[in-house]
């Protein structure tokens, strides 16, 4: 008996020696990264988050198999890419489903607006916020917080389907990928956390605006439905309408052709499949119309890939602009918001 009670004792004493040294490293940290944590949990913890991770693992998985499966038919002797064998990986395709990038420019916008459409709102109905307010915590903490959750978590994520894929190929290949594919491959994964950023800072925006999170989640929806699938439409029919004629001069049919892909790529999506389209394929040298006096004497070699990066600086500018506007309406809605105790 005595020994059992000293063998409690002991036990008794550990796990309040434990407790004592987590709660002190609870009081010492930073009130935000408190609320980073918290956010993170949530969102790895969430139904939603679990179901929207395995729609894009099972469908990334499908298009690599597929693409494995065709890689012997898309390699052809004159390709200036057929070095580049761990790239095609992402951009092969039967014609069945599409790429994994195209997939990923579908499926990556529903990832975002699902992780952010009612992180303020429903917080606000539940009366949460109001009791989080009243600590000694600044108000920008906790929008910033929630921002740097989100990020991270799709950091993680890409970064865990990009490797995974790569590990994938090496084992059915058994080759493994150069330096250069490597880097590209980390380029994608940075450029799909760009692109996701945009409508995640967009989701928030529209959760500070409208009360209902079912408002606010109807809103997000919409507008990726219109540039996704209504504002390619809109510009065909608007290129149409102002084609010029069979007899034009080339200056003529040169301005038009970027006025239209000007319209294009005021969308977010348009930027990101065209720095995806320059990433995974070295040999892309222009994302413009180009005059036969351009062509003449350029020789068709892949590009490496500091100069696909210039080729596509513009595109992931505006990513990055749009992406900042939306965090910044985000952030000046929030601290501007009166907030009620209930």
């Amino acid at each position: 008996m005595m020994k059992s009670k000293e063998n409690s004792l002991k036990i008794s004493a550990a796990f309040n020696w434990v407790n004592r040294l987590f709660s002190t490293g609870r009081e010492t940290s930073h009130p935000f990264w408190l609320i980073v944590e918290k956010e993170i949990s949530d969102h790895v913890r969430s139904l939603r988050f679990v179901i929207m991770v395995a729609l894009i693992g099972l469908t990334s998985a499908a298009t690599v198999y597929l693409a494995m499966s065709g890689l012997k038919d898309a390699i052809k002797p004159s390709d200036p890419e057929g070095s580049f064998l761990f790239l095609k990986l992402f951009t092969v395709s039967d014609g069945a489903i599409p790429s994994f990038h195209i997939f990923i420019g579908f499926l990556g916008p529903l990832l975002g607006i699902s992780m952010a459409f009612d992180s303020i709102n429903s917080e606000l109905g539940k009366g949460t916020m109001s009791r989080l307010l009243a600590q000694p915590i600044h108000r920008d903490y906790i929008i910033n917080a929630k921002f740097v959750a989100a990020i991270i978590v799709i950091t993680g994520l890409f970064l865990c389907l990009s490797l995974l894929v790569t590990g994938w190929g090496i084992l059915k290949i058994g080759i493994l990928p150069t330096f250069s594919e490597f880097c590209r491959i980390l380029a994608l994964t940075a450029l799909n956390v760009l692109y996701v950023s945009f409508w995640l800072n967009l989701s928030i925006y529209f959760s500070i605006r409208f009360k209902q999170p079912s408002t606010s989640a109807l809103a997000c929806i919409a507008v990726w439905l219109f540039v996704t699938v209504f504002y390619g439409m809109l510009v065909s029919l608007i290129a149409r309408s102002i084609a010029p004629s069979e007899f034009a001069m080339p200056n003529q049919i040169i301005a038009y052709q970027k006025f239209v892909q000007g319209l294009g790529r005021l969308v977010p999506s348009q930027l990101f499949s065209d720095a995806c389209t320059t990433l995974l394929m070295p040999s892309v040298r222009s994302l413009g119309p180009l005059t036969m006096e351009q062509l003449h004497g350029a020789i068709p070699s892949p590009l490496g890939l500091g100069q696909s990066l210039l080729v596509v600086w513009p595109q992931l500018t505006g990513l990055t602009a749009a992406t900042v506007v939306c965090f910044a309406l985000s952030y000046r809605s929030f601290m501007r918001k009166e907030i009620r105790s209930r």
